[in-house]
């Protein structure tokens, strides 16, 4: 039951992935992309990456995501309701993912994995929040201000004169 449910998740972040790029309309992409990051998603509950997962739902699906479709929407002029992109690069861009993808299953399919104990755990959260408070803590207040300042900077670039 588990590895099918697998191998759906795998399958959808595959084509939709694919759908991404071939897609002709820029929101049929970003829909895509949507499902593209919650398949991700869904990819690190099987390795019990919870928080990962939720990181990835929070920031990907509920900020760049939306980012990008405004960013889609606002940036052009909407006098017609289909928002197309006409690349010609777009069939440079297929071959390369398939041949990124073709090269990644082949490094799958010929490494021998080495499948060790099994180990359970509850939530990686706890370890995780323990590293960043504790040992990681310099670091991670220093990437805070590095983000807020990033952050000011931005908004005083998008003021008008």
């Amino acid at each position: 039951m588990a590895e099918n449910l697998f191998l759906v998740i795998a399958a959808l972040v595959i084509a939709s992935a694919f759908w991404v790029v071939f897609s002709p309309n820029l929101i049929h992409s970003a829909v895509s992309l949507l499902f593209t990051l919650f398949s991700t998603a869904g990819l690190y509950i099987f390795l019990y990456a919870d928080f990962i997962a939720a990181t990835q739902v929070v920031i990907y699906v509920g900020g760049i995501l939306v980012l990008i479709i405004f960013g889609v929407m606002l940036t052009n002029s909407i006098d017609t309701p289909s928002i197309a992109a006409s690349s010609k690069n777009q069939f440079i861009g297929g071959v390369g993912a398939f041949t990124i993808f073709v090269i990644q299953a082949a490094v799958i399919f010929n490494t021998p994995w080495h499948i060790g104990a099994e180990q359970s755990r509850d939530s990686t959260v706890a370890n995780i929040g323990y590293l960043l408070l504790n040992e990681y803590l310099l670091p991670f207040e220093i990437i805070s201000i590095l983000l807020l300042s990033a952050l000011m900077g931005s908004a005083l670039l998008s003021r008008r004169n």
